[in-house]
């Protein structure tokens, strides 16, 4: 019974932090989300620091690279919500934070998983956002006799070539939260002879969404790659919507560090070069899911090796 008393007394102290909405104490709207005066003062609400693991303390490790398909119900704390004008300030989408803060310049991007090629968000803002010139406003240019230079941006034809009006010629196409389809992590597991345990270290997370200029494309393109241990303190402050308990909601943090999520191994480290698994198993998506179960079972195997003699 004293354990039970213990347990629920945790949760109610950990949810504590996560109750932060202020609604009922608050005087306007404005002040829903904003902490008090009491709060701040005893506010000790930040993520648990990763022990130091030792070299010498790993005895086996595999890196794995994992996809995150945001359709599967358990992976919608992930995906939700798409449409910003409908729910409160405090709730927001994983993509809506982690490009907030990539346009901020908050976090550092990367081009690549392995974090060798560090990246502007401006360089991926061709892959976001196109606009084009519509028939009509085609068209409209013929009659003008104006052919647009390349470095002339489709909005500023108006003033540029004295057409007056043109805007609404131009067709806008923008990609947001409700086109992110899955998200990509790098992850480290490995054995830890000092807790005799296997553990998980995510290393890097990536939103997968369509080119906006090549939209039927069904790859999609890796928007940027994330060092996670430096998006943490961000990810802990940021809240998905619990299910269960809307006064406790949960930090992306707490769900990607707990791998409260379903994932599929795409790529293990391996001797040709980390390719993945459609380079040697192709164009058979069965063999593609099986292989991958094979290379979870690698991870899963090693763990009950070491207590079977």
């Amino acid at each position: 019974m004293n354990k039970i008393i213990v347990l629920l007394a945790a949760v109610i102290l950990s949810g504590s932090a996560y109750a932060q909405n202020n609604i009922l104490n608050a005087k306007s709207p404005e002040e829903f989300g904003t902490k008090t005066a009491s709060q701040l003062a005893n506010d000790n609400d930040k993520p648990l620091p990763y022990g130091f693991v030792g070299d010498r303390d790993i005895l086996w490790q595999r890196t794995v690279w994992e996809t995150i398909d945001l359709d599967e119900r358990v992976n919608f704390p992930l995906y939700y919500p798409v449409d910003t004008n409908y729910v409160g300030k405090e709730r927001r989408s994983l993509y809506h934070v982690l490009t907030k803060a990539a346009m901020s310049g908050d976090i550092k991007l990367y081009g690549d998983s392995y974090f060798n090629e560090p990246r502007e968000f401006s360089d991926i803002q061709s892959s976001l956002k196109s606009q084009k010139i519509t028939n009509a406003g085609i068209n409209i240019l013929n009659d003008n006799g104006v052919i647009p230079d390349e470095g002339v941006s489709p909005l500023d034809i108006d003033t540029t070539y004295n057409i007056p009006g043109f805007d609404e010629y131009i067709e806008t196409k923008t990609i947001g939260a409700d086109d992110v389809k899955e998200y990509r992590i790098r992850g480290l597991w490995y054995f830890d002879t000092r807790q005799s345990d296997l553990r998980y270290r995510l290393l890097g997370i990536c939103p997968v969404t369509p080119d906006v200029n090549f939209p039927d494309d069904p790859k999609g393109v890796e928007l940027f790659w994330i060092y996670y241990p430096d998006a943490r303190l961000l990810l802990h402050n940021a809240k998905a919507f619990n299910t269960l308990n809307s006064a406790r909601p949960i930090s992306f943090d707490h769900i990607l560090n707990s791998r409260r999520y379903n994932a599929l191994i795409y790529r293990m480290d391996n001797v040709q070069g980390d390719r993945d698994i459609k380079r040697y198993v192709t164009d058979n998506s069965m063999m593609q899911l099986l292989e991958s179960d094979r290379l979870k079972e690698i991870v899963r195997n090693f763990e009950l090796d070491m207590w079977n003699y």
